[in-house]
């Protein structure tokens, strides 16, 4: 059981990995800086951007190794912790372990293009009446729908342990 649900979590992380990393691959092969591709009229656009930042360019004036240590180190540590934390509690429940791993998969994607480009590439962008986001991308995604989950999870009635024994 231990291994099978280890496997399920770490396939997870890496798909999520994965789909972002190509679709960063293909937003910076394809996509202009700055460039406007409206995909759905002006409510869904793809528009490339480099984020050196965090979170809406957060932490983007921060000298270098001050922001080194909050947008590069402090998260890696943070997401291995998760990791470590997800494989040694083989018994939480599938919704939890599923938004956590996506939160991590996320997470991981982002601090990789911040190791291997000195930012995250970021491309995505809606505008739909009064639902109006930033410039994200897949890791961003992951991380959003994640966090959903992992809320979710704290809201579901799971029965009690005493009607659980009976």
């Amino acid at each position: 059981m231990n291994k099978t649900r280890n496997f399920y979590v770490i396939l997870v992380i890496i798909l999520n990995i994965i789909c972002d990393q190509f679709s960063k691959y293909e937003a910076r092969i394809n996509i202009g800086y700055y460039e406007t591709i409206e995909l759905i009229g002006k409510h869904l656009i793809l528009t490339k951007i480099e984020n050196s930042g965090a979170f809406l360019s957060t932490g983007d004036s921060l000298g270098g190794s001050v922001k080194f240590i909050i947008l590069s180190l402090l998260p890696l540590v943070a997401l291995c912790f998760g990791i470590y934390y997800l494989l040694i509690h083989p018994y939480l429940p599938r919704l939890l372990a599923f938004g956590i791993s996506c939160v991590i998969g996320g997470g991981l994607g982002n601090l990789l293009d911040r190791f291997l480009y000195g930012s995250v590439t970021d491309f995505i962008h809606i505008d739909f009446l009064l639902f109006k986001t930033g410039i994200f991308n897949l890791a961003d995604v992951s991380i959003m729908i994640g966090m959903i989950m992992i809320l979710i999870n704290l809201y579901v009635k799971r029965p009690s342990p005493e009607l659980a024994e009976n």
